[in-house]
């Protein structure tokens, strides 16, 4: 049977649509709550596991460690560790400057603050004063939401330190086996949850502190670190992962059962997993240029929450969730775009330096 390693291409793919899909998939989604201060879309369809944005998340999650455990396996940790770096800080950095200084020179106090307390990825301050406290989100929350969408970056961050460990004793070249034995580990975790309830993960408390990012959720932790070790289990064993029509209809079948009857963390979780990779490496080869060469999804991530805010609080939210988006998605294109080209990839443009000491031994 033709496997995952078969089909993908590292060149042709469709990781880049996927990945601009689900960053627009999450910024929809925040239109409800954002715009109006209802639910994100398909939360009551799921019993309350999951809904358009949370599902999106999952997906990013999956992705990323795919394609993250094969940069892993090229090279040393110092590089992964550069390269993750400058794939994720500059970007954050920039925006949140430039979210300080708009909210400073609208009067707001406290924007410096927000910048300093956010600075390691990890967020530790929600609002700037009284910004963004009359919108729709500010009335629900009762309280001044900046940039809601940076909470989920801290558990991408450990989940990129997770793997620089494993990197640093060599364990993804010399022993794969570890990154699925990890995985294990962690769904037996949800398995248990499952068996407890299959709608509703326990609450296990916090996890650290970790230095520079403080404590996290320790459920969400293992539930999004399980999405990304499915992921870079399937980059290291994508020859034995077979990839069929039947088996991606299964999973379909599988995804939407779970989300509707529970189990949804159970065996929603890799059915998802396996209908994103099939997905990565089947869409049409006229989309495969889509997300390769200008990566904006890393842009929407950022700036969606706060511009969503900016638009709702200005009162483009009057005439519908149609209109309130309208509005939303070309300003968010337009910033993230800018963020790609003004800032993202001047960073990444910074690889070389990942490894200075073997330049200095090749001068000599």
């Amino acid at each position: 049977m033709v496997t995952l390693r078969d089909r993908y291409d590292a060149r042709a793919n469709g990781l880049g649509l996927l990945r601009l899909g689900l960053a627009l998939a999450v910024l929809v989604a925040h239109a409800w709550p954002l715009g109006f201060g209802a639910p994100n879309p398909g939360q009551g369809l799921t019993r309350g596991q999951s809904d358009l944005g949370s599902l999106a998340v999952d997906g990013f999650f999956v992705l990323s460690g795919f394609l993250v455990a094969a940069s892993a396996r090229r090279g040393g940790a110092l590089r992964f560790a550069w390269h993750r770096f400058l794939r994720i800080f500059p970007g954050l950095w920039v925006c949140l400057i430039g979210t300080a200084v708009a909210a400073a020179a609208t009067g707001h106090g406290g924007a410096v603050a927000f910048a300093r307390a956010n600075w390691f990825g990890a967020v530790h301050q929600w609002g700037i004063d009284t910004l963004f406290l009359d919108t729709p989100y500010g009335r629900l929350t009762r309280g001044s939401v900046v940039n809601g969408s940076l909470w989920s970056l801290v558990y991408e961050l450990l989940c990129y330190a997770g793997l620089t460990l494993l990197v640093v004793v060599g364990l993804p070249r010399r022993a794969p086996w570890l990154v699925p034995g990890l995985a294990a580990a962690a769904f037996l975790v949800i398995a248990a949850d499952a068996a407890h309830d299959p709608t509703t993960p326990r609450y296990r408390g916090g996890l650290g502190p970790f230095p520079l990012l403080g404590y996290v959720d320790a459920q969400l932790a293992c539930y999004l670190g399980f999405l990304f070790l499915l992921g870079a289990s399937a980059q290291l064993y994508a020859h034995r992962i077979p990839l069929h029509p039947a088996l991606a209809g299964a999973a379909a079948a599988v995804l939407a059962a779970s989300l509707v009857l529970g189990g949804f963390f159970l065996v929603g979780y890799p059915a998802l997993a396996y209908l994103l990779l099939y997905a990565a490496c089947t869409v049409p080869p006229r989309l495969h240029r889509v997300g390769r060469e200008h990566d904006y999804s890393y842009g929407i991530y950022i700036y969606a929450f706060p511009i969503q805010q900016l638009v709702a609080d200005l009162g483009g939210a009057a005439h519908g969730a149609p209109a309130y988006l309208a509005l939303c998605v070309p300003a968010v294109l337009l910033v993230a775009a800018a963020s790609w080209h003004l800032v993202e990839r001047p960073a990444l443009a910074l690889k070389h330096l990942a490894n200075p000491s073997r330049k200095l031994l090749l001068a000599r």
